[in-house]
């Protein structure tokens, strides 16, 4: 995967509140990325952790008023956040692609699947019903679907899970956008399915060169396929960096305790897995201090009171007042 050096997108300081009857869900909290053509960024944390709602942000797929969002989103230099509907609209599908988590629930169950990628291409150009059918067939078979003209006449119920999740990809990369955003693009599929799935992606990207936003809750996932990788917790950013350094180097305790928490084929198991303590925190209520304290192993009186700075660097940064402990843990437990 080779990077571009000037970046597609641009995050900035990105906030997300939803106000509800029980309080306001501050669902993501100043988060900050970038990425560029070509490149995969990789974006992992526990469910609720905000990597979601990051991407529906750019996408503009929020409701507002409920939502309340600040910051910049910044494709090409256009400032997401201040664009109209109509700009979005022209945006989405375009430019910026999503595969969203659950194929079966994007995809409209009365209409046939060839109908669907159609109507995709139809929306942003000038071409009639019977090319626009052809072009969809033709989608169909490069991401891998056999008999692609018979598939095409068929709903999405008569697909397997794999197969939806192929079509969503066709439908994404119809007009080969810039960006595409992969939203959990592997869950709830085994294993054989999930390792084809992310190499008909990366044989797409090389081909077109697309960045590519991979949404996940498993490390393991982005291990072979993500150039960078942002770590979130708790709706913030708690680690970001190279894949390698994120694997072999990680800064945060939480990062430290995703990485223990996963089964090792490169090694015989020589100890039980040592899952993460606890439960994420309420968005409503996120605890003083570092979000992650009541949970980590390193906590001190100062965790409990002041929020850690992202601090390191732009090549790797942590947000995290124990570094230098963190480091001294994982060489016990990570193999370099």
């Amino acid at each position: 995967m080779t990077a571009g050096h000037e970046p597609l997108v641009s995050v900035e300081n990105l906030s997300v509140e939803f106000h509800t009857d029980a309080g306001v869900v501050k669902a993501v909290d100043g988060v900050s990325w970038s990425i560029s053509p070509g490149e995969t960024l990789g974006i992992v944390g526990e469910s609720g952790s905000g990597k979601s709602v990051s991407a529906l942000a750019l996408m503009g797929l929020l409701q507002k008023p409920q939502a309340k969002i600040s910051g910049r989103i910044l494709f090409r230099g256009r400032d997401l956040l201040a664009a109209g509907e109509q700009e979005l609209r022209s945006l989405r599908g375009k430019d910026v692609s999503m595969i969203f988590q659950d194929p079966l629930s994007a995809l409209n169950p009365v209409f046939k699947v060839g109908h669907q990628v159609a109507e995709v291409i139809q929306a942003h150009e000038k071409i009639g019903r019977i090319p626009a059918r052809k072009r969809a067939v033709e989608l169909l078979d490069e991401v891998g679907i056999p008999n692609p003209r018979q598939r095409a006449q068929e709903y999405p119920h008569q697909y397997s899970g794999g197969m939806r999740q192929r079509a969503m990809i066709a439908m994404a990369l119809a007009l080969d956008p810039a960006l595409l955003l992969a939203d959990e693009p592997t869950t709830a599929l085994d294993v054989t399915v999930q390792a084809q799935i992310m190499s008909l992606l990366s044989k797409l990207q090389e081909e077109r060169g697309t960045a590519i936003v991979l949404i996940t809750h498993d490390l393991g996932v982005v291990a072979g396929h993500a150039d960078r990788v942002l770590v979130m917790y708790a709706g913030r950013v708690a680690e970001t960096a190279g894949a390698d350094a994120i694997f072999h180097a990680p800064r945060h305790p939480y990062t430290l305790g995703l990485l223990t928490s996963l089964a090792r084929l490169d090694r015989r198991r020589t100890d039980r897995l040592r899952p993460i303590p606890g439960q994420p925190p309420s968005l409503i209520r996120v605890p003083p201090g570092c979000a992650f304290h009541p949970r980590c192993a390193f906590a001190t009186d100062q965790c409990h009171i002041d929020v850690p700075p992202l601090t390191g660097g732009a090549a790797h940064a942590a947000a995290c007042h124990h570094q230098d402990r963190v480091a001294e843990a994982r060489a016990e437990v990570i193999e370099v």
